[in-house]
Formats: C-alpha cells, structure tokens, sequence
C-alpha cells in the first residue's frame, strides 16, 4: 500500500508497479482509495464556495472508507499482488494537518481490516511535490500545506510500522526502490537473504528501507 503527500507520485507509482508486475508474468492488480478531494476543490472552486473542514472530512471519509472496502473485497479473491494507491493513514493524516481529531473509527478500521504486507511511504521534499503539482496542472496545492501534510504523516502512530522510498528521481528509479523494497519484504517472510538487494536502514540519499 503506497502512502504519500500530494505530489510524490503514489499513483504513478502504484500503476508502473502493477505493469511491471504483469511484464514479469504475475498477476497484480491496482486498487485506488481515493477520498475525491480533487473534485471537491474544483466544484467548490467553480462555486465559489468552501466546505467547513469538517464537513469536508466527513464526506472525505465517507467517499473513502466505501473505496477502501470496495478494496479489499476485490483483493480477497485476487491471487497475486495487489497495490493499493492510498488507505486510511492519508486520511487521518490530513486531520491531523487540519488540527482534527482522529476519532476512532478509522483506527479501528485499520485494526480490523487485514493487513498490508508492507505500508511504503513515498517520502519526497514537499518543494519539490508542489513544483510536481503545479506542472501537472490538473489541481492546486499550496506549499504550505504539503510541509504541514508532511509534518502529519511523519506524527501518525502508524507511520511506526511504514517504509519510507524515497521518491526523487524517475519514474524508473522510484520503480526500482519500490522493487527492492517489496523484494525485502517477501524475502524476510519466507526467511531467505536478500542477496542483490541494495538497502541502508538509515541513510536516505540511495534506496531506503527504513523503518520509523
């Protein structure tokens, strides 16, 4: 499952990591777990108008907790990998970026839902997220929020247990952090070695699998 700030790439990267699953011959499939806060902005843009924040999270959560749902039913009856473009921990990051409460509802979800394999944090320099966003040209973001958004994710009690890839770079280059990553996974849960696989538990500036 692949978390991040706006900008750092998570659907990009979650459908190259699907395609190049299928190249090699497995089965993967792309679940996303949007919240539709594209489409709020712009309605409420050419409205005019600015949904309370609490307003706006709630149908935010709504939106998103039927995605994640949907999600996971499709994903009990795939064999293969599945990757699945945001969850949870987006949302109650961007309560906590808002100043509001988790609330309980969410956590007990991610408690009762099975469990990803791996929870990868797309960490990327929000200045360099924001230029991403403003070139893509499709909705707005200030930089301000992506720092606090940034901020947020890094204070979740879950981010304990996330892999920080960094996301600098390619495409490609993500691809192969993303790659190896999920190698190491894979490779500690059926006990082996991760032989050829390039990791630096604590240095960001190569491939990082770095658990906070």
């Amino acid at each position: 499952m692949l978390t991040g700030i706006d900008g750092s790439g998570k659907t990009t990267a979650a459908r190259d990591l699907v395609l190049a699953s299928r190249q090699t011959g497995e089965g993967a499939l792309f679940l996303g777990n949007y919240a539709g806060r594209r489409t709020m902005a712009l309605v409420s843009a050419s409205l005019g108008v600015r949904l309370p924040l609490r307003l706006a999270d709630f149908v935010e959560t709504v939106v998103r907790t039927c995605n994640v749902l949907l999600s996971h039913c499709r994903a009990r009856k795939f064999r293969g990998l599945v990757v699945m473009d945001r969850h949870f921990h987006c949302q109650l990051a961007l309560r906590s970026m808002h100043g509001l409460p988790r609330g309980r509802f969410l956590p007990f979800l991610i408690k009762a839902l099975p469990p990803p394999d791996v929870v990868i944090y797309l960490e990327i320099d929000p200045r360099e997220a924001h230029g991403r966003v403003i070139a893509r040209g499709t909705d707005t973001e200030r930089l301000e929020d992506l720092e606090s958004l940034h901020r947020a994710y890094q204070s979740l009690p879950e981010f304990a247990r996330i892999i920080s890839v960094p996301a600098t770079g390619t495409p490609a280059e993500v691809l192969c952090r993303l790659q190896a990553a999920i190698g190491i996974v894979r490779v500690n849960a059926g006990g082996g070695s991760a032989a050829g696989v390039h990791a630096e538990a604590n240095s960001h500036s190569s491939f990082t699998a770095k658990e906070y």
